[in-house]
């Protein structure tokens, strides 16, 4: 505006490096973070004003084709600026929708974890009502604890779907890590009362504290998966070993039971939760084993590897 009026009452006037400057770093700013379309009437406005800046000052006919010099250089100063722009803002672009892949990757692997978690408390529901319903004749006064443990693991149900629901609705990740195992283990033991299995956890000392969030996750499912595992095919394992160990190959997590495994009746629903863990372990680059054992029992065995750098 300030060059077309002076142009149109012929008033000479100057410009400067500042000025075409200034206009240069909105050019930048209206490039990357204004919408399209305004973005681009912005741009051809800047760079027009810009490039015409010159044809302030009066020139005598010798002078001409150093202003169209002037110009030409700042038309190509106003293109290197406008294409550096453009490919910054496709690199937000692709940052954005990257980022927007990962919540959604983040979204489905928590809604995963919504029914492997939720899973593990009702598995330990069913399990324990079909005790109570064998003693309901033999053996009455037994039922006090059963129940006990049956309305914990319902409301230890609730609670984890409220969790990871919330989560869900937050654009967040659960927070399931080593220093939660301890709180899981003594959960299952709560929920199978005096009648269950005995569990002893152990971690090693050279377990680091700072594994990355995904690596102590990984670990967390695997020994959750485990007492599953135990309580739905192992209903009369009298014992179930964890333990955590970390060498040069990684995070070893291994849990083993001395159960029967075709101890409990079959129900629908099973098979997802290995399947699922499989999927976690071997995406972290880990592998994990899963069967019997040749002295009785059941193992369940995953490495993780430790983060490359």
């Amino acid at each position: 505006a300030v060059t077309a009026g002076l142009t149109a009452r012929h008033v000479p006037g100057a410009f400067g490096p500042g000025e075409i400057l200034i206009l240069l770093c909105l050019l930048v700013v209206a490039i990357r973070g204004a919408r399209p379309w305004p973005a681009a009437a912005t741009a051809t406005a800047l760079g027009a004003a810009i490039v015409t800046q010159p044809v302030r000052v009066p020139v005598t006919l010798g002078d001409t084709a150093t202003t169209y010099a002037v110009i030409t250089v700042l038309a190509l100063i106003v293109l290197g600026v406008a294409t550096l722009s453009g490919y910054l803002r496709s690199l937000d672009q692709r940052r954005l929708t990257a980022l927007a892949e990962l919540r959604r990757a983040e979204k489905l692997a928590t809604a995963a974890d919504l029914h492997d978690f939720v899973a593990h408390h009702v598995t330990g529901i069913l399990v324990q009502a079909q005790m109570a319903r064998m003693l309901v004749d033999s053996e009455p006064e037994r039922l006090a604890p059963i129940l006990a443990g049956i309305e914990h693991a319902a409301a230890q149900a609730l609670d984890s779907m409220r969790r990871t629901v919330t989560l869900l609705r937050a654009d967040a990740n659960p927070a399931y890590d080593l220093a939660a195992v301890p709180d899981l283990v003594s959960t299952f033991r709560h929920s199978l009362g005096p009648a269950g299995p005995a569990v002893t956890f152990r971690q090693d000392p050279d377990v680091p504290g700072d594994l990355p969030p995904e690596i102590q996750a990984a670990a967390f499912r695997v020994i959750q998966e485990a007492l599953t595992n135990a309580r739905t095919h192992a209903a009369n394992a009298t014992r179930v070993d964890i333990e955590l160990r970390y060498d040069r190959q990684g995070l070893h997590i291994t849990a083993c039971d001395d159960g029967t495994p075709d101890a409990a009746p079959p129900h629908p629903g099973r098979g997802f939760g290995l399947l699922g863990l499989t999927e976690r372990v071997t995406a972290l680059n880990g592998s994990l084993d899963a069967g019997p054992r040749p002295t009785g029992g059941w193992r369940l065995a995953a490495v993780v590897p430790p983060p490359a750098g």
